[in-house]
């Protein structure tokens, strides 16, 4: 799962080096960390949210099969 949030983010932004996905794993949950250059931020957030919205998307699409909930969040 990380390497595909990493795999849609990076061509999205200007400094793709930049780009880091930490795991923190609860009993039910999986959370993924997303980590990108200030500069880039909007990039990955979008207009109104729209760009996160679509990659959260497609995570919990391909994370239906898990048994865990998943979620990304977006930090600086």
């Amino acid at each position: 799962m990380k390497e595909l949030i990493e795999t849609i983010v990076k061509p999205l932004v200007d400094f793709p080096e930049d780009v880091q996905v930490e795991t923190q794993e609860g009993a039910d949950r999986v959370t993924y960390q997303l980590s990108v250059n200030k500069s880039d931020m909007g990039k990955v957030i979008g207009k109104q949210g729209r760009v996160a919205k679509s990659i959260r998307t497609v995570v919990y699409a391909a994370g239906a099969s898990q048994q865990k909930k998943l979620f990304l969040e977006i930090v600086e």
